[in-house]
C-alpha cells in the first residue's frame, strides 16, 4: 500500500492507525513524504506498527503523481493499493479490494466506496463519471448513502484516494503522468487502462472515510487551476478525434451551466462566495488554459506514443465515455457540503 503525505501529520497518523484494524490481508505500507516540515515522517517512524512501514523522504513536494510512482516502484506486490493520507479505512478494506480482481485476468483496477469523514451518511464518490470536455466527477458525490451503490459492478475508473491496481496493468500502460502533478491524475491513468482493454470493478464493501479537500481545500484556486488544466490535457491525450473536435462545444455548455448554478448559489462554484472570490476563480481557469496550451506539444507526443497500446477503437472509447457520462445539471449543481477541516 502506498500513502503519500505532505504536512498532514495528524491526518496521516489517523490514516495509518485505521489500518491497524483487521484488513484480512497481509500488507506493507510505503509512505512517501513530500518534504513535510511538520514532523510527519518522524512521527510515523516513532510509532510501533503491526505491519511493515517503509518511509521514502523527498526533499520537496513532488506532487501526488510522482510520489505515488515512487511508492509503486518501491513495492514488489502483485496488487498495489493507494490510500490518501486524509482517508481512514474501515476493517476489511484491503481484502474487499483484492477480491474484486477474482472477476477476471483483465480486471486491472478496483474502486472503494468513499464516504465523507465528518458525515459518513454522505457519499464522497463511488467510482467516477465524466463530462465530454474531460471534466470528471465522483459518482454519487453528495448523495445520502441509502445502499444505491452497494452492488458490485463495473465502474469507469477508481478514485486515487482509495483503490487498488494490478501491477501487470501498470507495467503495461505506465504509472501516473507526473506532468499533471495532482488532480485528474487518476482519470488519466484509469482511462489509459480502459483504452488498453482493462476493466475496473466497484467493490462497495471496501469502505473509507475521507476528509474532502484536506490538501488544498475545496475552494482553493490552486486546486481549481489543476483540475481545469488537467482535464484539457486528458482530452488531448486520450479522446478520440471526434470528441476532441467537439471539446469546445461541451466545455461551453459546462461553463454556461456553471454560470447558471453560480447565480442560484449551487454547485462547486458556490464555494467561491464573494465577487472577489469568483474573480479569483475565473483567473485560475484562465491560467489553466494558458498552462494547458504550453503543455500541448508534449501531451500530443504522449498521445502518439500511447496509440499502439489501444485495444478500443475510437467509437468504442466514445461509447464508453457516453456510458458513464454525468448529467450536465448534476455536474454543475451538485456539491458536497463543506466540512470543518482537521490538520
Amino acid at each position: 500500500m502506498v500513502v503519500v503525505n505532505w504536512n498532514r501529520r495528524g491526518l496521516l497518523l489517523a490514516c495509518l492507525r485505521s489500518l491497524c484494524r483487521e484488513q484480512g490481508a497481509e500488507f506493507e505500507v510505503i509512505l512517501v513524504d513530500n518534504g513535510s516540515e511538520d514532523g510527519s515522517a518522524e512521527a510515523v517512524e516513532g510509532e510501533a506498527w503491526p505491519f511493515p512501514v517503509r518511509v521514502i523522504r523527498n526533499r520537496e513536494n513532488r506532487g501526488f503523481c510522482a510520489a505515488n510512482n515512487q511508492g509503486i516502484r518501491a513495492s514488489r506486490a502483485e496488487f498495489v493499493a493507494l490510500l490518501n493520507n486524509d482517508a481512514e479505512a474501515e476493517p476489511g478494506f484491503l481484502f474487499e479490494l483484492r477480491e474484486g480482481f477474482r472477476r477476471g485476468e483483465r480486471v486491472g483496477m478496483t474502486a472503494a466506496k468513499i464516504l465523507v469523514w465528518e458525515d459518513p451518511r454522505i457519499i464522497d464518490k463511488v467510482g467516477h463519471l465524466i463530462w465530454l470536455d474531460g471534466q470528471n466527477r465522483g459518482r454519487g458525490a453528495g448523495e445520502v448513502d441509502e445502499g444505491q451503490y452497494d452492488a458490485e459492478e463495473e465502474a469507469l475508473w477508481p478514485d486515487g484516494c482509495a483503490c487498488m491496481y494490478r501491477r501487470s496493468m501498470l507495467e503495461e500502460i505506465g504509472g501516473f503522468d507526473e506532468d499533471l502533478f495532482a488532480y485528474g491524475d487518476d482519470a488519466d491513468l484509469g482511462l489509459r487502462a480502459r483504452i488498453a482493454g482493462w476493466s475496473c470493478w466497484l467493490t462497495p464493501k471496501a469502505v473509507v472515510r475521507h476528509h474532502r479537500g484536506a490538501t488544498l481545500g475545496v475552494a482553493s484556486t490552486g486546486r481549481l487551476r489543476l483540475i481545469e488544466r488537467n482535464r484539457i490535457l486528458l482530452a488531448v491525450k486520450l479522446f478520440p478525434g471526434t470528441l476532441l473536435w467537439l471539446n469546445g462545444v461541451y466545455h461551453l455548455a459546462r461553463l454556461l451551466a456553471g454560470a447558471r448554478a453560480a447565480m442560484l448559489n449551487r454547485g462547486e462554484i458556490s464555494r467561491f462566495s464573494s465577487p472577489r472570490d469568483k474573480l479569483r476563480a475565473v483567473g485560475a481557469i484562465l491560467t489553466a488554459y494558458w498552462e494547458a496550451l504550453r503543455m500541448l506539444p508534449r501531451t500530443w507526443r504522449k498521445r502518439r506514443a500511447f496509440r499502439p497500446k489501444h485495444r478500443l477503437s475510437g467509437r468504442e472509447i466514445t461509447a464508453l465515455l457516453k456510458r458513464y457520462q454525468i448529467p450536465l445539471r448534476t455536474l454543475s449543481e451538485q456539491a458536497i457540503p463543506e466540512m470543518p477541516r482537521r490538520s
